[in-house]
């Protein structure tokens, strides 16, 4: 049978040569090539058979697949296969099974019993679809939306006072951490019967009382003041602010509270008597955006987590000594939250407005 000789142009010379010579190639690849420019070359199909180590029937096919198609007839054909056991089908009924009510006596879905729902579905596809769109039935995560319809305009004030605060005024984040508890408990070294030692503290406790501190934090600097008190009242709250404004005397103050009853009614005459004391409250459910919660956090953490107090007293001391330790090596913190357009004004802090 004749065959058409094969003709390349410079640049299908150029592919073939290049994937031939390739070190990352498939060897399927570098073969036909191969075949393809032998045959240029006017070798017979049974020469390039014989150099190839492959049938003459071989060397047919791919000379009739280069000659319909050129390079793209040296790829691979589609391939048959077995069908998909699932289809997309099958994704959207697992994805609508969550919106309905799981099983009696269940309050939340999972794997087997989204699969056991469905019949007819593998719990590892059910994992394979809930990973591929990122669900986790597990997890629960709080949260807590701000109904203020003030909340831009707040909100950019205390993000204002954080990031860029008035020339030569304080600016503190202010709150009380109220009812912290005196707790006994044992703690210390345990060593196993393996001889390994551990460390860590009694589940078991006796109560002792309790004490609320107020604290201010120095946005600025890091610092923070602190004063305690038996309770949270208005008059405990406002004597910790005059301790405030006699540190900073003669400075313009500016102070962000959240919207706690002590914090905000009636202070008109406490504010008129100190003028140069300004008060931004955070946005309603939004006190996360005060500071002084952070530190709250690392007191919690650092000091008094698995502690153990007889009084509250012996409490109050290990916070004086954490605050003193925290004074004498204190930094701002950064704020990394991403810049967010806002139409809100700008605040502006000429005219301290209470």
């Amino acid at each position: 049978m004749y065959a058409e000789p094969i003709e390349l142009t410079a640049e299908e010379q150029a592919i073939l040569e290049r994937r031939m010579r390739s070190a990352t190639a498939e060897q399927r690849q570098v073969f036909r090539a191969r075949l393809i420019l032998l045959l240029a070359e006017g070798r017979s199909g049974k020469a390039v058979a014989h150099e190839l180590r492959c049938r003459e029937a071989t060397v047919t096919k791919w000379r009739q697949r280069f000659a319909r198609a050129r390079i793209a007839g040296l790829d691979d054909a589609p391939r048959g296969g077995k069908a998909a056991t699932y289809t997309a089908e099958t994704e959207r009924r697992i994805l609508a099974r969550l919106d309905t009510p799981p099983p009696p006596g269940f309050a939340c879905w999972n794997g087997p019993r989204l699969a056991q729902a469905l019949g007819d579905v593998d719990v590892q596809f059910v994992w394979k679809v809930l990973r591929r769109h990122g669900i986790s039935l597990e997890r629960r995560r709080p949260w807590c939306i701000s109904t203020d319809p003030e909340f831009a305009t707040k909100a950019a004030d205390v993000v204002g006072l954080n990031l860029h605060p008035p020339d030569n005024a304080v600016v503190l984040s202010v709150d009380e951490k109220p009812h912290i508890q005196a707790l006994e408990r044992a703690q210390g070294w345990l060593r196993l019967p393996n001889g390994r030692a551990v460390t860590g503290y009694n589940h078991e406790y006796k109560r002792h009382g309790t004490t609320t501190l107020f604290a201010a934090l120095n946005v600025a600097t890091g610092e923070v003041q602190a004063r305690h008190a038996q309770r949270r009242r208005r008059v405990d709250f406002l004597a910790f602010m005059n301790q405030v404004v006699a540190k900073h005397e003669n400075r313009e103050i500016h102070v962000v509270l959240d919207n706690l009853n002590t914090h905000k009614p009636k202070h008109d005459r406490w504010l008129a008597r100190h003028p140069n004391v300004c008060f931004h409250y955070t946005p309603t459910h939004a006190s996360w955006l005060n500071q002084i919660e952070v530190w709250f956090s690392k007191l919690s953490r650092d000091a008094l987590k698995g502690a153990s107090f007889t009084s509250p007293a012996q409490l109050r001391r290990a916070i004086d000594r954490y605050i003193e330790a925290h004074n004498a090596n204190a930094k701002p913190f950064k704020w990394t939250k991403s810049v967010v357009t806002s139409s809100a004004p700008k605040p502006n802090y000429a005219n301290l407005t209470r």
